[in-house]
């Protein structure tokens, strides 16, 4: 999901069917004009902070849904201590309490590794609605590690959610920096799907500081003791 420096993509697959598509979505596909947000990232494992982060997005960007991309395998990351694909998607959809909030292994079912394919891929199948791209603050300090990170800013909305001890740094960083005319201001946020990208909004909201990486460290020492 997110790529690095040099990386070649691999080519997505051909088209989905509708039905393939419906399953990939637990038998749902979104109506035209739908505005839905879209999380990427491991969930090794799910915790609270993605859980803020959604329901923030489906309130300040005045959403209709979440979808939570569960990566088949992060370029970034190591494959040492990550689960299978399969048992984080259920994790996932066991932590998951809110019935605007999906959770897929869409990624998987395109053939997409990096984000940059995955949104182009996804607009193809869907011209008609309007996705943003959710991230963390954390997440805007490392993309420009991302392959072609500024095409994923012309490909699609973002929006941005404070996350503590990164959102002044992230706000400092290079990508802010190259698309600062294209901020969107924070009142104005509830109009992100709709407005054409270049385009990102800064949003604060419950500064939640679980990560995935602390819970896994703290199993470890767990297990260990």
């Amino acid at each position: 999901m997110r790529p690095g420096k040099g990386t070649a993509s691999r080519a997505p697959r051909a088209a989905l069917s509708a039905a393939a598509l419906g399953r990939a979505l637990g038998g749902r596909l979104p109506d035209a004009g739908t505005r839905i947000g879209l999380l990427g990232g491991s969930f090794n494992p799910t915790h609270d902070g993605h859980l803020d982060l959604s329901k923030t997005a489906l309130v300040r960007l005045a959403l209709d849904e979440v979808w939570w991309l569960v990566s088949p395998q992060n370029p970034l990351k190591p494959k040492d201590g990550m689960a299978g694909l399969d048992q984080r998607v259920a994790q996932a959809r066991t932590a998951v309490d809110h019935p605007r909030i999906r959770v897929t292994a869409l990624e998987a079912e395109l053939g997409t590794r990096y984000s940059v394919d995955t949104i182009e891929t996804l607009k193809r199948q869907f011209p008609k609605v309007d996705f943003v791209w959710l991230m963390g603050a954390d997440n805007l300090i490392q993309l420009p590690n991302w392959k072609d990170w500024e095409q994923l800013f012309r490909q699609v909305a973002i929006a941005v959610f404070a996350r503590p001890g990164y959102s002044e740094q992230a706000l400092a960083g290079k990508p802010a920096k190259l698309f600062a005319d294209c901020r969107v201001a924070e009142p104005r946020a509830a109009g992100l799907a709709a407005t054409p990208p270049p385009a990102w909004a800064f949003i604060h909201g419950p500064l939640n500081p679980s990560s995935s990486t602390a819970i896994r460290k703290q199993a470890a020492k767990q297990d260990r003791n």
